[in-house]
């Protein structure tokens, strides 16, 4: 297993990490690992959403050049 060292860890998220940990009944450690865990997952997710949102929009429906604006055509149906 791989070894992380982070330095510079402000005093408050270090404390926050602590409460955490202790809540969850967790080494310090294995609540980082469960957070950062977490945090990939939720990357990854964000980051297919985001193609499948880019897909959608692609494949939405585009009127073509000259086509009458939907305004003009529920107009046009309602002075029928």
């Amino acid at each position: 297993m791989n070894t992380l060292h982070v330095r510079s860890v402000p005093e408050d998220l270090y404390s926050r990490l602590r409460e955490l940990a202790d809540a969850h009944n967790r080494s310090l450690s294995a609540q980082v690992i469960t957070m950062l865990s977490q945090a990939v997952r939720d990357e990854e997710n964000r980051q297919a959403q985001a193609r499948i949102l880019t897909g959608v929009r692609r494949r939405r429906f585009k009127a073509p050049k000259g086509a009458p604006a939907s305004l003009e055509l529920l107009r046009e149906d309602r002075n029928r």
